[in-house]
């Protein structure tokens, strides 16, 4: 596999509920992780006194953060009106050559910020909030 372009990793949203997803404006930076707790078993029969772990249990989650130029574009009045109204709608994360990680997620915080002398950036964080499905490209 060859190396990627950063931009082509993509944050979309889905804008009426009903599958139209629209690549979240003027991001310039993104990443997503995936996290799994752990739950740890180890007990006095824990052969070495190595560490247990029990198979398939815990919760796995995964977030997304964003930073990028504000523009105030449709996906913009969208990110806020999820924020104030406590949505939480499906997003998809394109992963170029890997795929397309799709779910329920709720906006964190968004974070609106400028110099007297650049541009208006913003950044936004994103937690999931059920399944997430992968589909690989």
């Amino acid at each position: 596999m060859t190396a990627q372009k950063g931009k082509d990793l993509l944050v979309k949203v889905d804008m009426d509920g009903l599958g139209s997803f629209q690549t979240m404006a003027g991001l310039r930076a993104t990443r997503i992780t995936f996290n799994s707790e752990t739950i740890d078993v180890t007990n006095m029969e824990s052969v070495g006194g190595w560490r247990e772990l029990l198979d398939g249990g815990g919760v796995r989650s995964a977030s997304i953060t964003g930073s990028g130029v504000f523009r105030d574009q449709a996906s913009d009045e969208r990110a806020r009106a999820i924020f104030f109204g406590g949505e939480m709608p499906d997003f998809q994360i394109i992963i170029p050559d890997f795929g397309v990680v799709q779910g329920a997620f709720q906006i964190g915080s968004i974070e609106y910020s400028g110099n007297h002398d650049g541009e208006a950036v913003y950044e936004i964080s994103l937690a999931s909030g059920g399944q997430i499905l992968f589909s690989a490209i």
